[in-house]
């Protein structure tokens, strides 16, 4: 974009800023996420609306959709989604690394670290891939990993007791004297293999999977078309064990839960029958809107299908059964991750990296002992565990006390009668679980909302309990939502305020009433003072165009054309993107007929009429697509309104329907995320340093893939499909 047309667009922004009050509006989809250096882009849009004062105003700032969803009943849902009733704290880990280590992607990355450093860097990243940056986030704690050692933490547990040592102090001597390791520094030891993965509402090998044909080959052991060499002896990281021979099929069992057949139910070892949202009751709210809603069956599941609900309520009635001659009660040692809005935020003074011994909670995850009572995991499933009386539930830095709502739960769905759990609250039915997290949530229940504020009010000496107290007598039941969608309620679980019949948006009681933000001073932060941010040269919002995947790993650059050997086909190398879909949402509807007769009825790949003529392609025809990373079979929709150098295939495109042989490969076409793979960025791992310390749906690495480049050419027209 040329630089003057920047400076236009910043200065008419300012100027509608300031002759509006701050009404002027960044509207972003998923797609700035989707690249490599996602979070300068995200930076740079902040730095704009808070220079022009539009943070915190309704109609201006920076507002989201799509693709970053989250709850609006937080508390209530995180108490019993985590089990936090029962143990504390639960075991996390991030999506994006977890996959790059167990699809062995980070065996053909090698992407040096010190290649995105900046000329000023003091050389903090240098001989390191990213894959060793990775490898010290987890190490320092800044990011959760499971598994997270090499042995098992129960087996740790049983150690300690063995030698009299108090269980973290045996990791860290276990640690200092190198019988134990982290299992990131080896992934592909068979100690360190996931062995068992269950896929519930998603579609990992036909959507959301970031390089899907290494899942196929290293996860799975099935066919695959990764076509990448492994990264070179010089260019493999240097703080994880290589083996010459790379696993494939780490998996023992693959189950997934879904109502149709997707690319993951296909690959499945077993497929549980799930009911739809018209068979089951539910809850529904993302913090794009201020509503929370119902789903309410239509029908009862019909033959086998189950409810989510009774699904993992059979499985753990059942685990508890055969876990009694095998398990029993065990202590484990879990692993978590320095947490953002504690103390844990100031591990790193000053954001200086340093090396220091081994100490808990500030140089190393924190290590807590859970003990884990396997038999009787069915009956805890069916009801409320008593650590939400006896601890609270904390969301943001502030503590719930909720004992008149347990005391209510218990009026209403009863208590346990008899056994060592008798007079808790049952929670065997969905509908009681939505009622649950319903009143332990401050957007739903007024009380607590205004309790939450009131805590803030000490803290901050700032008043704000008034935003929830026209509500402290009222709360959302289940019942309620059944009959419409109601309104949430204003609360300190988030920074919108809806008092008095506003609409939501974003930092308004930060900008308003004088919340701090959740950062290092409390104040807004252009300027991040982290080594590794220096080191990046992003210390302040900057722009960082995409990445030279020619110059970093050999890949064809963007317009670069050339024939295809066998054939003498013309190619030519466009930049790769898979936006959302026209004709379907995510991974559902698109196999549907009425959604077929809407589009081409398979996969497809929007190009330029520009790039089309340089291959000889006239719409409808079938191309082909390749990369490193795998290979593609479409037709091609030729359109004027695709800019050259640039193709879209829209995501979430099973390999289902109308999916030919590819010529590059010989085997079956791939989906979108055949020609992706993930890739790292070190400013993505950092923790334990004030805003930039981990919590769960917060911070953490993207499974970017924008910056892909993939070579494109006309095929033979004649396609086979077997």
């Amino acid at each position: 974009m040329p630089a003057a047309q920047t400076i236009r667009i910043a200065r008419e922004f300012a100027d509608n800023a300031d002759r509006s009050g701050g009404r002027s509006m960044i509207l972003m989809g998923a797609g700035t996420n989707h690249w490599f250096h996602s979070d300068t882009i995200y930076r740079t849009f902040l730095a704009l609306t808070t220079m022009t004062g539009c943070q915190g105003v309704n109609g201006g700032g920076w507002a989201h959709y799509v693709g970053q969803e989250k709850v609006r009943p937080i508390t209530g849902y995180q108490q019993y989604a985590a089990a936090s009733d029962w143990n504390r704290p639960p075991r996390h880990t991030i999506g994006t690394a977890f996959w790059y280590l167990a699809t062995d992607q980070w065996r053909y990355d090698g992407l040096p670290a010190d290649q995105l450093a900046s000329p000023l860097a003091r050389g903090q990243f240098a001989d390191k891939t990213t894959a060793d940056c990775l490898v010290e986030s987890v190490k320092r704690g800044w990011m959760p990993s499971y598994p997270t050692f090499n042995r098992n933490p129960l087996d740790l547990a049983d150690e300690a007791e063995a030698l009299g040592k108090e269980p973290a102090q045996h990791v860290v001597d276990s640690l200092n004297d190198g019988s134990l390791a982290y299992a990131v520094e080896d992934p592909d030891a068979p100690e360190n293999f996931p062995r068992v993965v269950l896929v519930w509402r998603a579609n990992i090998l036909g959507s959301s999977g970031k390089g899907n044909e290494y899942f196929l080959k290293h996860l799975l052991g099935t066919d695959s078309s990764v076509r990448a060499p492994e990264a070179a002896p010089g260019s493999r990281p240097r703080d994880m064990v290589w083996h010459d021979e790379a696993p494939e099929g780490k998996l023992d069992l693959l189950a997934t839960a879904d109502f149709r057949m997707t690319s993951t139910t296909l690959f499945s070892d077993v497929v549980f029958p799930a009911a739809t949202w018209y068979e089951k009751y539910d809850l529904s709210s993302t913090d794009m809107h201020p509503f929370i809603h119902s789903f309410n069956p239509a029908i009862s599941p019909p033959w086998q299908t189950k409810t989510d609900f009774d699904l993992f309520g059979d499985m753990a009635a059942m685990f508890s059964k055969l876990s009694a001659g095998h398990l029993g009660v065990r202590r484990d040692i879990v692993a978590t991750a320095l947490q953002h809005d504690t103390p844990d935020a100031m591990a790193t003074p000053g954001g200086r990296v340093v090396d220091a011994p081994l100490l808990p909670g500030v140089t190393m995850p924190k290590l807590t002992v859970v003990e884990r009572d396997y038999p009787r995991l069915g009956e805890r499933w069916r009801a409320l565990g008593p650590l939400t009386a006896k601890l609270g539930l904390t969301t943001k830095g502030i503590t719930y006390r909720a004992e008149p709502e347990i005391e209510k739960l218990a009026r209403l769905n009863g208590t346990v009668s008899t056994g060592p759990y008798a007079g808790s609250v049952l929670l065997t039915t969905d509908k009681r679980v939505c009622d649950l997290i319903l009143a332990l949530s401050g957007t739903s229940n007024g009380r607590l909302a205004t309790q939450g504020f009131k805590a803030l009010e000490k803290q901050t000496g700032q008043k704000m309990a008034f935003l929830a107290e026209e509500h402290e007598g009222s709360q959302i039941t289940f019942a309620d939502v059944q009959v419409q969608p109601r309104s949430v309620i204003t609360s300190p679980e988030w920074s919108g305020s809806e008092h008095g019949g506003r609409r939501y948006t974003a930092f308004a009681i930060n900008v308003e009433h004088l919340k701090p933000w959740h950062t290092l001073t409390g104040r807004q932060h252009f300027y991040l003072d982290h080594d590794w941010m220096e080191e990046l040269g992003e210390n302040l919002p900057i722009y960082r165009p995409p990445l030279d995947m020619h110059r970093l790993f050999g890949d064809a650059r963007v317009g670069m054309r050339g024939t295809e050997a066998t054939s003498g086909a013309a190619e030519v190398a466009v930049r790769y993107l898979t936006p959302h879909s026209k004709w379907s949402i995510h991974s559902e509807y698109q196999d549907n007929l009425f959604m077929l007769s809407l589009s081409r009825g398979g996969p497809t790949i929007w190009m330029s009429t520009e790039d089309a003529a340089k291959i000889g392609v006239r719409d409808n025809e079938w191309i082909e697509s390749y990369n490193r990373n795998g290979v593609v079979v479409a037709r091609a929709i030729v359109s004027h309104r695709m800019p050259e150098g640039t193709v879209y295939m829209y995501h979430a495109k099973d390999r289902t329907i109308d999916v030919p042989i590819a010529e590059t490969s010989g085997m079956r076409g791939g989906i979108h995320n055949s020609l992706t793979r993930i890739l790292l960025k070190p400013s993505h791992l950092i923790g334990g340093y004030a805003q930039l310390t981990w919590a769960f749906n917060y911070l953490g690495p993207t499974g970017n893939q924008r910056d892909e480049v993939t070579t494109i050419r006309r095929r033979n027209q004649e396609v086979q499909y077997r």
